[in-house]
């Protein structure tokens, strides 16, 4: 490789790593692709392809060498899996039609920020979630109007940011930030906390809104925020009630039907048994 190869690749890497880093910061998802084995010894191996937002905008950085090949790649990247955090291909297993690169393989890369948690109100429910959360790598903000109920005494974990609200709607919404990224249960003490909760975060495109409570408690609040004009569309994106049916009944049993909840749509899971296939399909 001659020196301004060399250093081409040095300023492509540079290019793609510092990408990366306002990806992180924003809380958006990208892949990134970089050849690490190929045939063609004139090839760089280590070229790196980065596609922000795949699924959607598709912007690329970087290239892997070629043109057909990095169109290639791009159309790949768009069938990751949202559960596939890393996957390495041949090329002739998504491109048979680039025969001169069929051998190399491409590592793929799901560049995602940790996943935040906004927790609005501390109490029994939402004590347990903070902690269960924080101990799955979620990085959480846990809300309450009661002071006492936010103490790090209580909350030694350093992954858990207590938020004292003076007023609700600003706590949300300080804690949402842009929403990318970020999942909001609503687990607080009464209605009315309940609704100045939703109406805060019910703008912003977080990734998942859950409301806890029973059907006829949820759909007064959701039915009070539909008559002030909140779009039909957004108001269905609410799980209410919050979480899946796992005939929890102890704070903590309540709290993991919400973090599994929380998992199966970041994950794209369909939070039903594995064991379905076996039982109800008589695969055996």
């Amino acid at each position: 490789m001659s020196s301004g190869e060399s250093h081409d690749s040095k300023q492509q890497s540079d290019s793609v790593t510092e990408t990366v880093l306002r990806i992180l910061q924003e809380g958006s998802v990208a892949v990134v692709a970089t050849l690490i084995e190929a045939a063609n010894a004139a090839t760089s191996v280590g070229a790196k392809l980065l596609i922000s937002d795949p699924g959607a905008t598709g912007q690329t950085v970087g290239s892997l060498g070629n043109v057909a090949l990095d169109r290639a790649v791009i159309e790949q990247a768009k069938l990751l899996d949202s559960r596939t955090d890393t996957r390495v291909f041949q090329v002739k297993e998504f491109a048979p039609e680039l025969t001169a690169w069929g051998d190399a393989k491409i590592l793929f890369e799901r560049i995602q920020a940790e996943p935040r948690l906004v927790i609005c109100g501390a109490g029994h429910v939402g004590a347990s979630l903070g902690k269960l959360a924080s101990l799955m790598g979620y990085r959480t903000s846990l809300i309450d109007d009661r002071k006492e109920f936010v103490t790090r005494q209580s909350f030694p974990e350093k992954n858990i940011e207590l938020v004292a609200a003076d007023d609700w709607s600003q706590a949300v919404e300080g804690a949402v930030g842009n929403g990318r990224g970020v999942s909001v249960a609503i687990v607080t003490r009464g209605h009315s906390e309940d609704e100045q909760c939703l109406r805060a975060v019910i703008g912003f495109d977080v990734d998942y809104i859950g409301l806890i409570g029973s059907k006829r408690r949820t759909n007064i609040v959701l039915q009070r925020l539909s008559d002030d004009g909140v779009d039909a569309a957004r108001l269905q994106r609410v799980h209410a009630p919050v979480g899946l049916d796992i005939g929890a009944v102890t704070p903590e049993e309540v709290a993991l039907a919400i973090m599994a909840e929380i998992v199966a749509v970041r994950r794209g899971g369909k939070g039903g048994p594995l064991s379905a296939w076996r039982r109800y399909e008589k695969a055996y």
